[in-house]
């Protein structure tokens, strides 16, 4: 009885071994086993067809040649400590991810190293080729980005006033954008727009709005129907219905010393600064949507005299938020400028630098206009 024992365990143990040398010849990684002396005393037929020869009783160094992770590498770490060590390493043309694991004896002795080598050239192939696209986008955003800043108007006297701003995209590219320019000698345009959301999209709104701002603005000194025009221009674009804009827009007039506005949208009120003190130019309206084929817009106006200042801003001013969640809000952005003999900007960019803790999570745009 006891042969009959020994013979069926025999032959079960040779039937497990015949499945195993099966299972790992069948499988598409190339496998190999190395002993303590750095030899391969096995190798599976996806191996020995891909390199071309058979290496068993050879050095794992030998069987790879210069460019293999030989057992002073994986393997000697693996025999070594016990753990399973991966390497990555080239051969030929081709990247493998190597993983490296100890064989164990009844006692618990290591005594040979099973190394599983799987082919990720395709994956590092295509990982190059996306850092290769995301440097060249990066070099474009750049320049896109220089191009935005190189739009903004620039500081100083615009003859019937005078400028100033803080400029902060949260991203490479803003979606924030304000403008001055000279109608005529008369008046005087100013404006700032906030378009939903950051980015490439964002940035291209801009560019719509300066260039349609800048195309539309002698056709009437009335704010109102500037923005009217605007929003038919912006219809014509066939965006979906995520993208809109708000948009602030007044005119300047030098003659009559007064400053007529019209909002489309913007929740961030101008601040209007005279010898009395701050005033919020409170005014309403639907911003530059696809909701509406039509909207009409309210004008407001306001006498000016020469020092009067007018602060344009969009929510990312006073939305920033300190570390306990709180938002900047409006009543810090007054007390900051309470002082009006100091320099409103630098006064404005300190409050913030003390609020915030981290880096802006919006485009931060704020300008100032000061009447000659």
């Amino acid at each position: 009885m006891d042969n009959k024992i020994k013979m069926f365990m025999d032959k079960t143990n040779k039937v497990h071994h015949k499945l195993s040398h099966d299972i790992l010849d069948g499988m598409a990684d190339w496998v190999r086993v190395i002993d303590k002396n750095g030899m391969v005393i096995y190798e599976n037929q996806t191996m020995k067809n891909e390199i071309g020869f058979d290496s068993l009783g050879k050095s794992c160094y030998f069987s790879l040649g210069s460019s293999c992770t030989c057992k002073k590498c994986i393997t000697e770490t693996t025999f070594a400590t016990g753990a399973t060590s991966e390497k990555e390493q080239t051969i030929g043309n081709r990247v493998f991810s190597i993983k490296s694991s100890p064989v164990k004896d009844s006692d618990g002795d290591i005594y040979a190293v099973v190394e599983v080598f799987r082919d990720v050239t395709r994956e590092r192939n295509l990982e190059r080729e996306v850092l290769k696209r995301n440097k060249m986008m990066n070099k474009d955003l750049k320049y896109s980005r220089a191009i935005q800043k190189k739009i903004l108007p620039t500081r100083g006297n615009y003859g019937s006033v005078s400028i100033d701003y803080i400029y902060s995209p949260s991203e490479v590219l803003s979606g924030d954008m304000f403008d001055v320019f000279k109608i005529d000698d008369r008046y005087t345009g100013i404006y700032i727009s906030d378009v939903v959301g950051h980015g490439v999209t964002a940035s291209i709104l801009t560019i719509f709005v300066r260039q349609t701002m800048r195309a539309i603005m002698d056709m009437t000194t009335k704010p109102s129907k500037v923005l009217s025009e605007l929003h038919k221009s912006f219809l014509d674009l066939n965006f979906d219905d995520d993208k809109y804009f708000t948009i602030i827009y007044g005119v300047l007039d030098n003659k009559e010393k007064t400053f007529t506005y019209a909002n489309a949208g913007h929740n961030s009120m101008p601040l209007f600064i005279n010898k009395e003190g701050i005033h919020i130019l409170e005014n309403s309206g639907y911003p530059i949507c696809y909701l509406f084929d039509k909207i009409e817009y309210e004008e407001k106006t306001i006498n000016v005299e020469k020092d009067n200042k007018i602060l344009f801003y969009t929510d990312g001013i006073i939305e920033l938020r300190n570390r306990f969640g709180e938002e900047f809000g409006i009543d810090r952005l007054q007390k900051s400028i309470e002082d009006k003999k100091c320099n409103i900007i630098e006064s404005i960019q300190h409050a913030m630098d003390e609020f915030h803790y981290d880096v802006p999570q919006d485009d931060i745009a704020l300008l100032q206009v000061s009447i000659n």
